[in-house]
């Protein structure tokens, strides 16, 4: 697409040749001899570059030599078939134009490897590497492809509030927010800190799910779904673990368990599928780099039926498994990563649904089962990441749900709202929680979610 003057690199690649054209970007290396210069130059539209030939008898040897790595450059001439391999096109320079200068001794994206770890200091600069080009391009893909999805669907997209009074997971893990003075704030005849005197006077809070405004939203609109930052204040220093992070969060009115594990696999399948349609180039490159049996992977995923398995089978099955686990399994117990890619990756090899969870571990929102003692809860497992997908069946039985706000020792007084949909009308209804970050780790093989988000949000960690 020809924009402001130039065209982009993406189509240039696929383009006709013989045209005069006009590109612009920034170098990734520079290498020739006294008659001739070889430019490969990225603009980000593919993770491909272009190879710009640059006669020197053309362009003065003083200007090519502020053409370095990191440079940004507008460069106009022929596009010619490209005389060696790797690329069908390149440009015949006629003009170049050097927009912005890098000095080739502080810049640290030099032609070589750099590690991870090192990119995640430079975060400003990592969106210049294949890797990262590669991800961020992925990553859009799939925001555009989530909405596209629940858009064909008929589902409406909700703008839940980011600053809340309520924990949706009764976690307690919450980011407060607040304009009192903490230096000198006001306190009550107890001792405490007394929020009425803040800005919205009460405790307010970042919010760690959409969900329970999602609930209100379904009883109305009937499909919804939410697509928005979450926040959790754990001290988790973890390859699997944002304290800022992006929720999908879909709400069924009239969905029972059943419907939202159909919607659950067919919404995932829908993704993987549309990145490997739409993201093949950034894929490859990947799976070469990183994860050899990425692309494998998702075609697997795409062409397989998810296992539906009882968490009580679940339990049997990693007991008679004869493994030691870090963590024991027994009844009751959460099941951690080490158990879910058990049951995904050795027992079942393939993604697994887990459903009807004990009741203590599970939050105060979900359905109770006949038997007492469980909820019907369900669990997208999938390898390489563990659980993908969190959801349930919502208790949609007013005294069922209050007994549990009891039990939990929750404060009711901030869930009045929440309790009336209960009181007004209520119906079945179901819904789940996709981490956006987890999906990626998923679909680029990437193995720390650090490296999916463009500027991670982690304990101690709030640079750039």
């Amino acid at each position: 697409m020809k924009t402001l003057g130039r065209t982009k690199i993406a189509e240039l690649l696929k383009s006709a040749t013989g045209a005069t054209v006009t590109v612009k970007g920034w170098v990734r290396s520079k290498r020739g001899n006294k008659q001739i210069a070889f430019i490969a130059l990225n603009d980000g539209s593919t993770i491909h570059n272009i190879q710009v030939v640059v006669d020197l008898a053309k362009i003065s040897e003083e200007e090519l030599k502020q053409v370095t790595t990191g440079a940004c450059l507008r460069v106009t001439g022929q596009l010619v078939a490209s005389q060696g391999s790797g690329q069908p096109v390149e440009i015949q320079a006629d003009e170049i134009e050097i927009y912005g200068v890098a000095d080739t001794e502080s810049y640290p994206l030099q032609k070589k490897g750099h590690t991870l770890e090192f990119l995640r200091e430079i975060a400003h600069l990592r969106p210049r590497t294949n890797t990262f080009g590669a991800v961020l391009r992925i990553r859009h893909a799939m925001a555009f492809a989530i909405h596209k999805y629940f858009n064909d669907k008929g589902f409406f997209y909700i703008h839940t509030p980011i600053i809340t009074a309520s924990d949706a997971e009764g976690a307690g893990a919450m980011f407060q927010v607040s304009t009192l003075d903490m230096n000198n704030p006001p306190k009550d005849e107890k001792g405490a800190i007394d929020y009425s005197k803040d800005f919205f006077g009460k405790q307010a809070s970042l919010t760690v799910s959409g969900q329970l405004e999602g609930e209100l939203c379904a009883m109305a609109l009937g499909e919804i779904y939410t697509f928005g930052p979450t926040f959790r204040a754990e001290n988790s220093n973890t390859p699997r673990h944002l304290a800022e992070f992006w929720m999908i969060e879909p709400e069924m009115a009239f969905y029972d368990i059943t419907d939202n594990m159909d919607l659950a696999e067919d919404f995932i399948k829908y993704l993987v599928r549309y990145a490997l349609e739409h993201c093949m180039d950034d894929l490859k490159f990947l799976n070469e780099m990183y994860d050899k049996e990425l692309i494998e992977r998702l075609q697997g995923v795409c062409n397989t039926e998810f296992v539906r398995l009882d968490y009580t089978e679940g339990i049997d099955i990693l007991l008679k498994s004869g493994r030691k686990f870090e963590f024991p399994v027994a009844w009751g117990v959460d099941l951690q990563s080490e158990h879910e890619r058990y049951l995904v990756e050795q027992h079942f090899k393939k993604p697994v649904i887990l459903t009807n969870y004990p009741k203590a571990i599970k939050a105060f929102y979900m359905k109770q089962n006949e038997d007492g003692k469980t909820v019907r809860a369900m669990d997208v497992l999938f390898p390489k990441i563990g659980e993908i997908i969190g959801g349930s069946q919502r208790e949609e039985n007013f005294e069922k749900l209050m007994a549990r706000i009891k039990e939990d020792n929750m404060d009711m007084t901030t869930l009045w709202w929440y309790l009336d949909t209960r009181r007004f009308g209520s119906a079945e209804h179901s819904g789940f929680g996709l981490g956006f970050e987890r999906l990626l780790l998923f679909v680029t093989g990437m193995s720390n979610i650090r490296d999916v988000v463009p500027f991670p949000r982690t304990p101690k960690n709030v640079e750039f």
